[in-house]
């Protein structure tokens, strides 16, 4: 039986769709219900990057499931959750049919609900936000990042898994949800009620900024890397080289991450040559993604990053940092670097597991470590219309470098 399945970031997923060989088992001594399992049970045992699967004899583990009474196709999924909780992995989980049809749909840029990316805390299970999406009604209600969302109507959020607690902040638009967030600057949780609405990805925000006296910034905002965020970044890029940009300045701050791939052809449009980010699978070898030809521009460039850059960000960010193409400025970034597939399950379900690590170009492993910048800036609270003003001292310490750069550049 062939598999399709798409590599993630996250909670994200690009468009690579490679067929992955499964054997069944003798399916005359299975019900329906133990072949799901079985199924299950393979993709884990073919695909998962810890051959040890949490320091367990994961076979005996398939026995010990087996022998469960599977009469519905919830006891079915209890059982598969339960067989991969065992590895103590948050990012490897099951998808049940609706909520891995959200998931696909998310990339295309059509969504429902709050805007807003969260990730697991380890040791407290509560779900941290990692980001509110640009103009989502989380962000109109003041959620930010590092912000903790302790319940859902009402409901601890350490009951849920990531996909659950994503479906219950999704739904119809005009209707509410009542998050319970507890704040950095607090220790006392507070009730927020939101109206959902449509949540318009729009990945590209990008202006020329005269405010320098050499000659125009470009701007670039990316708040999440999908399908059409490379096309758009590289139509933006060749219209400010033809406004005589002198240098640009990418923003991926708050950006929770997207598509894989997508990271790694915005590295290309600013790398000539050299290595784009390493992959480490199971067996401890090294995969890798490089650049090659031409870059669309060589003017200088400033990354800006925070805590809520993690991911495929980070992907982007670790190789112009390495390859020394940019300087990074902001503060030090979220420390995600795992990779997830996607596989399908027979009865419309899914499985995300983790698949391999990453390591930037120089071989550094930043899973809940994250990237340093090369200048460290801590920005204030500020408010949406304040990015790119003088209250935004990471983007003016950005203007600055830029602007020295280009100075330099020109007298040698």
């Amino acid at each position: 039986m062939k598999k399709r399945f798409w590599q993630i970031a996250l909670l994200f997923i690009w468009p690579v769709f490679l067929s992955w060989g499964l054997w069944t088992s003798s399916a005359t001594a299975l019900t329906e219900e133990q072949s799901l399992l079985g199924e299950a049970w393979r993709i884990v045992n073919l695909a998962y990057v810890d051959d040890s699967f949490n320091h367990q004899n994961w076979w005996l583990m398939r026995q010990k499931l087996m022998k469960k009474p599977l009469k519905t196709r919830e006891e079915t999924y209890d059982t598969i959750q339960e067989m991969l909780a065992s590895l103590e992995d948050p990012f490897t989980r099951l998808l049940k049919p609706q909520q891995y049809r959200n998931l696909q749909v998310d990339t295309s840029g059509e969504l429902t609900g709050v805007g807003v990316e969260i990730s697991l805390d380890y040791q407290t299970g509560e779900l941290i936000v990692i980001s509110p999406l640009e103009n989502s009604p989380a962000e109109t209600a003041g959620i930010q990042t590092g912000d903790r969302i302790v319940k859902i109507d009402g409901h601890p959020t350490t009951e849920f898994s990531l996909d659950q607690a994503a479906n219950r902040m999704r739904g119809n638009v005009g209707s509410s949800v009542v998050l319970t967030i507890l704040k950095k600057s607090s220790d006392q949780p507070q009730d927020i009620n939101i109206i959902r609405d449509e949540i318009e990805i729009n990945p590209v925000y990008a202006r020329l900024k005269y405010n320098s006296q050499p000659g125009p910034i470009g701007y670039i905002r990316l708040s999440q890397f999908n399908a059409n965020a490379t096309t758009e970044i590289s139509q933006v890029v060749d219209s400010f080289e033809d406004e005589g940009a002198i240098g640009y300045i990418l923003d991926l701050r708050n950006n929770p991450g997207g598509l894989l791939q997508a990271g790694v052809e915005i590295a290309r449009l600013w790398l000539d040559e050299g290595v784009i980010v390493y992959t480490v699978n199971r067996q401890r070898i090294l995969g890798s993604f490089e650049a090659y030809g031409l870059a669309a521009t060589d003017a200088p460039l400033v990354v800006l990053t925070n805590q809520g850059t993690a991911s495929a960000s980070e992907i982007l960010a670790g190789a112009l940092q390495d390859n020394g193409r940019a300087l990074l400025v902001g503060e030090k970034t979220f420390g995600k670097g795992l990779i997830q597939s996607l596989f399908d399950l027979s009865d419309g379900s899914g499985l995300a597991v983790t698949v391999a690590k990453y390591e930037t170009p120089n071989h550094k492993d930043i899973n809940k470590q994250g990237i340093i910048p090369d200048v460290v800036v801590k920005q204030d609270l500020i408010l949406p219309n304040q990015i790119t003003t003088e209250a935004d001292k990471q983007y003016q310490a950005a203007v600055e470098l830029i602007t020295s750069q280009f100075v330099i550049k020109n007298a040698a």
